[in-house]
């Protein structure tokens, strides 16, 4: 089992700056893919960014890439999301994912790869 806490949504205007926290537990967190993850309202919930169990890939969605940064810190077992130039289409519930993995390069982009879930932090952006 593993347990995500996300932390450090908010509030924030159009143009500004929010970085998400997700501290994972009950696994070698070195050994776990991590994902992240958005549900705008009444929207389905889509992908944002994940990074591979080593951190060395990442890969984002189009409609962040140049904005957010994945990252994580397998010492402090967090990944993080850094989100720059926030948009008020970025306005949703965001989640962070992980699953267990063999491979220290591969990253996974579906839903249905991640295995845990967190219980959402929700970010807002006004106009």
């Amino acid at each position: 089992q593993v347990q995500l806490v996300e932390s450090g949504g908010g509030l924030v205007q159009a143009g500004g700056s929010l970085s998400l926290s997700c501290s994972a537990s009950g696994r070698t967190f070195s050994s776990i893919a991590m994902g992240w993850f958005r549900q705008a309202p009444g929207k389905e919930r889509r992908f944002v960014a994940a990074i591979s169990r080593s951190g060395g890939s990442t890969r984002y969605a189009d409609s962040v890439k140049g904005r957010f940064t994945v990252s994580r810190d397998n010492a402090k077992s967090t990944v993080y999301l850094q989100m720059n130039n926030l948009k008020p289409e970025d306005t949703a519930v965001y989640y962070c994912a992980a699953r267990t993995t063999y491979s220290d390069s591969y990253y996974y982009t579906a839903q249905n790869d991640y295995n845990y879930w967190g219980q959402g932090t929700q970010v807002t952006v006004s106009s």
